[in-house]
């Protein structure tokens, strides 16, 4: 038996009534920093690295305070830790406890918590400045290199081949050899960071400036730059409001990259003599005076190398995060 006519249209305006109720959901847009964002929670190492990296920020920020609670002044001696025959640390591990918790330097005694707290200070700043110099020169010079093309190119990527071929380990030896002790209103090791940042950070551009040079030829010649240029736009104009919005992602991907590099630069500068002076703190110099005494306090030369490694494992992992996040074509 067929249903009465009158119960179907009633049970179709029933639905109907309730559909109405039930309220729409609105289509959010989502902008490309924010798609970047969700790819990259769902990477767990680039988060592990990106959660390390912020704890170090914090710690060099706050070096003071945590040194004050947790540790001694980093130039402090403490000879009475130290086996005055043999010029080690008294105990095991380094001289490792409850007071000292990372142990003493051999010879002097300095606490070694201390001074690996306020040597993050000094591989994070230098690190972080020479990224920056070195950000900005190349993408100044890269975006007008791609831009302007014919030879303002020509002359600036053979300035760049120049440059990628400069022994920079050497010319920062020799050069911070012949730096007075006060400069600019900088003295000591303040000359030293301030020579070290400069002088990474100028010969970092180069590698800035390759990629947004090529990421530039590619641009120039998409509709929205043609559409800009047949408006009357300047090319100031299209160099500022056009094409660098659309290179900050593989600028801050190439940075995150750059950063752990000038790191492992700092420390090994500092192994060589050429970094901070002592008696400011540093993971390269504590490397270079643990090359004497590892045979006998090997821990001296192991705390110092985790701090590195840690250090810069955890800045890898979150820049090869961001890079996939912000260039999925290019994921792993």
């Amino acid at each position: 038996m067929t249903a009465p006519l009158h119960d179907t249209a009633a049970a179709e305006t029933a639905a109907v009534d309730v559909a109405a109720d039930v309220p729409e959901k609105a289509i959010e847009g989502r902008s490309p920093w924010k798609i970047a964002w969700t790819r990259l929670k769902r990477d767990k190492l680039a988060l592990a690295g990106g959660f390390v990296v912020l704890f170090l920020i914090v710690v060099a920020i706050l070096a003071p305070v945590i040194v004050s609670a947790l540790g001694h002044p980093p130039n402090d001696f403490h000879e009475d830790k130290i086996d005055p025959l043999f010029g080690t640390p008294i105990g095991s591990w380094g001289g490792i406890s409850s007071d000292f918790l990372l142990g003493v330097e051999p010879v002097n005694g300095r606490d070694v918590f201390s001074r690996i707290v306020y040597g993050a200070r000094i591989s994070l700043l230098v690190a972080f400045l020479a990224a920056l110099v070195a950000v900005a020169l190349g993408t100044v010079i890269g975006i007008v290199a791609g831009y302007f093309g014919g030879w303002v190119d020509a002359a600036i990527s053979r300035v760049m081949d120049v440059m990628l071929a400069f022994p920079q380990l050497l010319f920062t030896i020799a050069l911070v050899s012949v730096l007075p002790n006060e400069l600019f209103g900088l003295e000591g090791s303040g000359v030293r960071i301030g020579a070290l940042v400069l002088v990474i950070g100028f010969f970092g551009w180069p590698y800035v400036g390759r990629i947004v040079r090529g990421q530039t030829l590619s641009l120039r010649e998409r509709e929205y730059v043609e559409a800009a240029r047949s408006l009357g736009a300047g090319r100031l104009y299209i160099l500022r409001r056009e094409l660098l919005p659309n290179l900050v992602a593989p600028i801050t991907v190439y940075a995150t990259l750059m950063i752990p590099t000038n790191i492992l630069t700092e420390a090994a500068l500092s192994f060589l003599g050429a970094g901070v002076k002592p008696p400011t703190a540093s993971w390269g110099q504590m490397l270079s005076k643990a090359v004497n005494t590892y045979e006998s306090d090997p821990m001296f030369m192991v705390i110092p190398g985790l701090a590195i490694f840690i250090t810069v494992l955890a800045f890898n992992l979150f820049g090869d995060g961001v890079r996939d996040a912000l260039d999925p074509k290019g994921a792993r």
